[in-house]
């Protein structure tokens, strides 16, 4: 007999573990895919919520880039479990988002993608493949060009 797959949602769940301490590389997309941070003030307002330090107060925030229709985010678990990490963060950015644009409704799509980091990877190797999405994507000819990316070794030098 062929065990079946669980399909969307559900996959994304399956085998997710948190572990606090360890670091993870999260991916998740706007509400349909629709390109919400192509408006600047939207985007500058993401941006900055998740640079906070401890955003979540559960997480810190090592590396980011938000692209028109997604986001990728390497944080270091605290103490939660990243569902709670990532609800805190779409709940909080949605409300502020709905705001600025006085409306209401999804802004982000439910679930999200988590890949952990094995403890021999290069943080800062991933930061900076993360971060060079948006010349992959030819969104910038450089990164420093594309506004709405961080990481935290820019404020250690």
């Amino acid at each position: 007999m062929v065990q079946s797959r669980p399909r969307g949602y559900a996959a994304l769940r399956k085998g997710r573990i948190s572990l606090p301490g360890h670091y993870y590389l999260i991916t998740t997309v706007t509400h349909r895919r629709e390109p919400r941070f192509l408006d600047f003030s939207a985007a500058c307002l993401v941006s900055r919520e998740i640079a906070k330090p401890n955003t979540t107060n559960l997480a810190t925030t090592l590396a980011s880039v938000l692209m028109p229709d997604h986001l990728h985010w390497l944080i270091q678990l605290d103490s939660k479990s990243l569902a709670t990490v990532v609800a805190r963060m779409k709940g909080r950015t949605a409300r502020l988002i709905n705001r600025l644009n006085q409306q209401s409704g999804p802004v982000w799509q439910p679930g999200f993608h988590d890949r952990a980091l094995r403890g021999d990877e290069d943080v800062v190797k991933v930061a900076r493949y993360i971060i060079a999405n948006p010349l992959r994507a030819g969104l910038s000819r450089s990164v420093g060009e594309y506004p709405f990316w961080d990481a935290v070794w820019l404020s250690e030098n």
